[in-house]
């Protein structure tokens, strides 16, 4: 059993030291490692992944949608989220999955957050897409997938319960003013990317709403950190990235893991 994550770039990614570190703790001996695999290259990488002995796989940009026509079956999620994160090998056939959805999932819970009914999702794309979908189909009343560009937002709004807007400063405050959680999936916040210009819609949301943000460096985006002067809940990217980690290693080995074991484990690495 070897195990890997594709990408490009991806020789900064987590991925080996958090899975390693799940596999020591279970008594497994499996290698884990990062294997770039540029953009064109999926055809080549699967067919050397099966020679050698690769029996799962994560996958990062710009994999996750290219990998869809290329595998033998798709899980429910990665289906519905038009991307794949996670590749099993069963049978002599590529299986792939998506964990993001589940992630943000747990990680919601575990914060306190969900189950929640009306969400304002800021983003269309990558985990942005992914968590609003996973929330749409599970439970969510409401979902709005606020977007700069309309049309981005419009084709991902695939289910009756989601609804598209633009992504402006007076739209976000009339949404947010009936949403009891806004998820920003955005890079907005991230080091180098930008900043909200307007955080006004935060002063309308509800008493005990909650603000959960996909970016987990830096810990505290200036979005979170207002949410706690606000007297909110508020949750960074890290819980979802741990739980979508745990989530790929039991499809990898295929049965089900002690999820707060796991936690504490990847947590003291990183």
């Amino acid at each position: 059993m070897r195990l890997q994550v594709i990408g490009d770039p991806v020789l900064h990614s987590l991925s080996p030291r958090i899975h390693s570190a799940m596999l020591a703790e279970l008594g497994l001996d499996v290698p884990y490692t990062a294997h770039v695999v540029k953009k064109g290259g999926l055809p080549e990488y699967l067919a050397w992944a099966k020679e050698n002995g690769i029996t799962g796989f994560n996958a990062t940009m710009p994999h996750k949608e290219d990998l869809l026509p290329l595998l033998d079956e798709l899980g429910e999620d990665a289906g519905r989220f038009g991307a794949v994160n996670t590749v099993c090998l069963r049978g002599g056939k590529w299986i792939g999955h998506n964990t993001d959805g589940a992630g943000c999932l747990a990680a919601l819970d575990e914060a306190g957050m969900w189950p929640a009914k009306k969400i304002v999702v800021l983003g269309a794309g990558g985990a942005a897409k992914a968590i609003a979908l996973k929330l749409a189909s599970f439970g969510a009343e409401r979902v709005w997938v606020c977007n700069r560009t309309l049309a981005k937002a419009e084709r991902l709004c695939t289910l009756p319960n989601m609804t598209a807007a633009v992504f402006d400063p007076d739209t976000l405050k009339r949404l947010c003013a009936e949403a009891d959680l806004v998820v920003n999936g955005t890079n907005l916040g991230m080091e180098g990317q930008g900043q909200f210009p307007d955080f006004g819609f935060l002063e309308a949301l509800r008493e005990g709403a909650g603000v959960f943000d996909a970016i987990y460096h830096p810990a505290e985006t200036e979005l979170l950190k207002r949410a706690k002067e606000r007297g909110m809940k508020a949750c960074n990217g890290l819980p979802m990235l741990i739980h979508q980690a745990i989530f790929a290693l039991e499809y990898f080995l295929d049965r089900p893991l002690d999820h707060e074991r796991m936690a504490e484990v990847i947590k003291s690495v990183l």
